[in-house]
């Protein structure tokens, strides 16, 4: 199989706009993650790691300049606003060409333009807007790519599940380089959606932690570029060495009680990579702060032999993004390895899953080679994917 290279990535959070400041306040133990009064965005003070409108708007700006544009920034979604930012940052430090043939965009969401189905954006953009469709379209027809979006939308792997998915299309032949997005914005759906479940924490969610109370959410986009064609000129060298994906045909919303699901795509996974469990340096968890998920995930990290291994969830930081927490954690778990630095799980303290685990207290270096990222959602579905130096 060809090797798939990282050239390029990018992500956006509560924390910062580009990955150099995102991954500066997670060394400073920045928590993006606020109680909001808005009841546009729910009736009562949530928490959630919201992305300023200001900064949004000041950057959509400066990528409507760069790319000669003349539209004004309120013709676009929120969300698509997010893309663009992404995207355009992304490409600008790339050897990519959006309008080579060879190229392909792929768009991970889950939720998509889900806010226009509020009354108070009905008359300011058409219905089709709510489509995925239609929002890779737009970003599509923005930046002026040849081809077809490819739209992945399968709960809270998609953004993992995108990065595979473009990779098979590089080793396969049919393309050279693929841009890989995924967004996801807070809104009044998804946030009624999640307190349905009682699955919020009132804090700050505590992945793995035996006081945790639920999962935080947040919004957010990444970008990741993608080649057959390694950049010498950034080293070290990083690339997709093994990924699989699993069911666990459990529950639409439970996870398995084994781990056994998420286990087999882990080692699939490694296998494809020929790694073994001690050559894996660093774990960059789900660990959505859920009772289930993280006791699921613990067991499946047992299954494979690698309790051991350092582990983390960066979604401490910036909460569940949904559509995007697969691409920006992945790009979070690019710079541990190319730094050769670790990055404590926000608000761990102790304990509380039924399988061991090595929990990252403290930001320290360490040597980190080939590091294992996984994800898990809605409708029992699992992914799991190898990054290594070359």
């Amino acid at each position: 199989m060809k090797p798939v290279y990282i050239l390029n990535d990018n992500m956006i959070t509560s924390l910062g706009f580009t990955t150099a400041e995102n991954i500066l306040a997670i060394k400073k133990g920045t928590i993006g993650i606020r109680t909001v009064n808005d009841p546009l965005l729910y009736p009562n003070p949530v928490p959630v790691s919201i992305v300023n409108d200001d900064l949004l708007n000041e950057r959509l700006g400066e990528a409507l300049a760069d790319h000669h544009k003349t539209s004004p920034s309120d013709a676009f979604t929120r969300l698509e606003k997010f893309f663009i930012i992404s995207i355009h940052d992304v490409l600008k430090n790339s050897p990519v060409e959006k309008g080579d043939p060879r190229t392909l965009l792929v768009i991970s969401t889950t939720k998509g333009n889900i806010d226009l189905l509020e009354d108070r954006f009905k008359s300011k953009f058409s219905h089709k807007r709510l489509y995925l469709w239609e929002l890779g379209r737009v970003i599509q027809q923005f930046f002026g790519f040849v081809n077809m979006p490819v739209i992945v939308s399968n709960a809270c792997i998609s953004g993992v599940l995108a990065i595979i998915i473009s990779a098979r299309f590089l080793q396969s032949g049919a393309f050279d380089h693929a841009v890989v997005a995924g967004g996801d914005i807070a809104t009044e759906f998804v946030i009624s959606g999640f307190q349905s479940f009682q699955a919020l924490s009132p804090d700050p969610c505590k992945p793995f932690d035996l006081n945790r109370t639920g999962l935080s959410l947040g919004e957010g986009c990444g970008s990741i570029v993608l080649s057959i064609h390694p950049d010498t000129s950034r080293t070290p060298l990083v690339r997709v060495s093994g990924a699989s994906v699993s069911n666990d045909a459990n529950h639409i919303s439970g996870p398995s009680r084994t781990g056994e699901e998420l286990s087999w795509a882990i080692n699939q996974a490694m296998e494809q990579a020929r790694v073994s469990p001690r050559e894996i340096s660093y774990i960059s968890a789900h660990g959505t702060a859920t009772l289930f998920n993280d006791e699921m995930e613990s067991k499946a990290l047992e299954n494979c032999e690698l309790s051991n291994v350092p582990v983390n969830s960066f979604k401490g930081y910036w909460g569940h993004t949904l559509g995007a927490a697969g691409i920006i954690e992945s790009v979070a778990t690019i710079s541990t390895l190319r730094s050769n630095y670790l990055y404590r799980s926000a608000g761990f303290d102790t304990l509380g899953v039924p399988s061991p685990l090595r929990v990252i207290t403290t930001n320290r270096p360490g040597e980190v080679n080939a590091c294992l990222k996984t994800a898990s959602g809605f409708g029992g579905c699992n992914a799991a994917i190898i990054y290594q130096k070359d």
